[in-house]
């Protein structure tokens, strides 16, 4: 599918971060792009624990009961736009109300509380992760970070996106690609 300006649309697609990128927010991510059009991109970077943040505490903070049913799932640093804003990133066997972003036929997005209240008492989706802030770009500014070979693009199995060894995704996301992650380069060219 492409945007109106005739790029490739590259929504439900996993952008991943070259060697020497230049930003240290963005140093190995794996960024899954939730929206992209004319108008940007939103994604949520899956491969970045939030550090001595569990989710029980989140959602005490939250005032959000847990019972025993509740699967533990990490919380993620999603990116450096906004981060006070959680985004459940899950499988498609869980839609809230009207609030669930249609990702792909396998994924949704759901920002809102109800999922995070699911969640606490063991009826959310099977596969999920919460994401605190997300990763933005504005009009083009994505198509120029790929020309300038700041990202490669693949479409990754979801179980990758929930696998819980978040430390694997970025070397896991290039081996789909076919790439050693030992012999990339952190100087990009153009031919």
């Amino acid at each position: 599918m492409q945007t109106e300006n005739g790029s490739d649309d590259l929504t439900g697609q996993v952008l991943v971060a070259m060697p020497g990128m230049g930003d240290p927010r963005f140093e190995k991510s794996v960024v899954f792009l939730c929206a992209h059009s004319d108008e940007g991109a939103m994604g949520l970077i899956v491969n970045k624990p939030a550090q001595d943040l569990p989710f029980a505490e989140l959602l005490e903070q939250m005032g959000i009961a847990t019972t025993d049913a509740m699967r533990p799932i990490k919380v993620h640093f999603g990116g450096p736009v906004e981060h006070g804003r959680g985004f459940v990133l899950h499988s498609r066997d869980y839609v809230s109300n009207s609030s669930t972003l249609e990702i792909s036929d396998t994924i949704g997005m759901t920002a809102t509380l109800d999922i995070l209240e699911d969640i606490a008492q063991g009826s959310g989706p099977r596969d999920c992760l919460l994401a605190l802030g997300y990763a933005g770009w504005g009009p083009g500014q994505l198509e120029g970070e790929l020309q300038q070979n700041g990202w490669l693009t693949v479409q990754v199995p979801d179980a990758l996106l929930f696998d819980p060894d978040t430390g694997a995704k970025w070397e896991q996301s290039l081996k789909v690609l076919g790439i050693n992650p030992l012999l990339l380069s952190s100087v990009g060219g153009n031919a």
